[in-house]
């Protein structure tokens, strides 16, 4: 009981913050959308890593650490910290500057759309349609980390729709009310507690270590190789997957492995290619867009950076840690994702176990709430303001995105109803799509200023478009060409810059106007 209510509470003062902020600041679609361009060095940088890790920091990594070992979920630690460095180091100035010099952006298929001097609006068309597809199925990958939370803490899968729903409501009603800035702020405080609650977790659990646990971990052939994978067996000797549905097999209490495998390069490759989903994820270059100016930019990076760095760090270990500890508690690929909640429940009082399971809590809020805000302005402000009513007022746009708010809310209910996927398979694919749709795109509008609308374009779809195909061609081909096992976002990056450079060639160079702004970016001072 003492757990349920750390957690009321929090989830209480997510609703009071959503409140006050319906009234503070939020009249205007630019305030409702991206806070008037005033977000402080903190709120940017903790909101945006918040936003950015979702339940997946708290109960996805940990779980594939868990399941599997150093090799997997290390080398896409690497990946995210790299990327996350990179896309604050060399994006986020020239993206703060360039957004509000075209046109005053304050959404991405705004900023692509004025960037191209797209009349038409095509690309901002596509660019929302990818938005809308994706979030959409981010948000119910959230939605599955509350009901997994309270059927752990209730003992009871009967509890997981009524969680799922209950979660879903309580996001909406603060993001219905407060929009960017209640939003940024619920983001912020969340990002404080996620980072709290893992670095506490990590480290009464190095504390519990002792030479069983230890032994535990030794004795799992390859488990702690960052260039090898642990394989769990079941009772017939197969390998557990979640694909096939299989249990680890435990023999005199002990889970069952075979003798491991190498982590090959394609392995790593697909691991470290996470790292270029940065340059196209919304929820994080918004925060560019809405900070201050560029000179908070260089505090909100260090804040960023560090955090990132000691999170997924700490999300790792309590993976491997709990293996040693825990070795026969989770023996099924989807419920090792709850190695951080047992852990917790485990080593903690009830009472500080509720404000430490709030992490994962905060992890699924702060990333739902920017998923269904942004998916929300693809609706409203871009599709329903620029395409199908351009006289639009401000009120209408408000009106349609809160519905938008209410459609995309119960079809993200519907993804974390509809199967048994783990949350790091559903994630994996939605950063997939939104990283190779816009990654390219986002580094080639910034950086040359040769790039034409038709190349952006045709970049934008191929890189959406593979994504799909090539996880079409794995389901059909992977096991016989091994190629096809590389993680999608990763060729379908790389098509989509070639396919950009390429048209970009072949066609006529952007006017003088879109020139002379690019240039103007460059040396502006905002």
């Amino acid at each position: 009981m003492q757990i349920l209510i750390a957690m009321a509470a929090y989830l209480l003062l997510s609703i009071l913050i959503g409140i006050f902020y319906a009234k503070k600041r939020n009249k205007t679609t630019d305030e409702y959308f991206l806070g008037g361009r005033g977000l402080g060095a903190w709120i940017a940088a903790m909101s945006a890593e918040a936003s950015d890790m979702s339940g997946w920091l708290l109960m996805g990594l940990p779980g594939v650490a868990y399941f599997t070992g150093a090799g997997e979920a290390v080398w896409t630690a690497i990946g995210l910290a790299i990327g996350t460095y990179v896309n604050w180091r060399i994006v986020s100035v020239r993206l703060r500057k360039y957004s509000q010099i075209a046109g005053n952006s304050i959404t991405i298929p705004d900023f692509f759309s004025n960037r191209f001097k797209d009349n038409k609006k095509i690309l901002m068309t596509i660019a929302s349609i990818i938005i809308l597809v994706f979030f959409s199925i981010y948000v119910g990958s959230q939605f599955v980390t509350f009901g997994k939370l309270f059927a752990y803490v209730f003992d009871t899968d009967n509890y997981y729709t009524v969680m799922v729903i209950l979660g879903a409501i309580f996001v909406f009603v603060y993001t219905f009310l407060g929009g960017f800035l209640a939003e940024s702020v619920t983001d912020f405080i969340q990002g404080l507690l996620m980072f709290c609650a893992l670095l506490v977790t990590v480290i009464v659990c190095i504390i519990k270590l002792d030479s069983q646990s230890i032994n535990n971990l030794n004795e799992i052939p390859r488990f702690l190789d960052i260039f090898g994978i642990a394989t769990p067996l079941d009772s017939a000797g197969n390998t557990v997957s979640a694909a096939i549905g299989n249990q680890q097999a435990v023999i005199n209490s002990k889970p069952l492995f075979g003798s491991g495998s190498d982590y090959g390069v394609l392995n790593m490759l697909s691991c470290l290619a996470w790292g270029l989903g940065y340059f196209g994820m919304p929820q994080v270059l918004l925060r560019f867009m809405a900070i201050k100016t560029t000179k908070e930019l260089k505090k909100s990076r260090i804040i960023a950076i560090v955090w990132c760095f000691i999170s997924l760090g700490a999300a790792v270990a309590i993976g491997l840690i709990g293996r040693g500890l825990m070795p026969t508690e989770l023996l099924i690929p989807g419920t090792s994702e709850r190695i951080f909640i047992v852990l917790t429940v485990k080593f903690f009082p009830p009472l500080i176990a509720g404000v430490v399971l709030s992490g994962i809590l905060a992890a699924s809020m702060s990333s739902s709430d920017s998923y269904m805000l942004i998916a929300s302005s693809a609706v409203s402000k871009n599709l329903f303001a620029k395409l199908f009513r351009k006289e639009a007022t401000d009120r209408q746009i408000m009106l349609v995105a809160r519905l938008s708010l209410v459609i995309i809310t119960l079809f993200g209910v519907w993804v974390a109803l509809s199967g048994n996927e783990t949350i790091f398979s559903i994630v994996s694919y939605a950063w997939a799509g939104l990283g190779a749709a816009f990654g390219p795109l986002m580094l080639f509008s910034l950086f040359w200023k040769r790039t034409t609308l038709p190349a952006a374009i045709a970049g934008m779809v191929s890189g959406g478009a593979m994504v799909i195909i090539w996880d079409q061609l794995r389901n059909v081909w992977g096991d016989k060409v091994n190629i096809l096992n590389l993680y999608e976002l990763l060729p379908a990056f790389v098509i989509s810059c070639i396919v950009i450079f390429i048209v970009s060639l072949l066609t006529k160079e952007p006017s003088d106007e879109i020139q002379k702004e690019f240039e103007t970016m460059k040396t502006a001072d905002i």
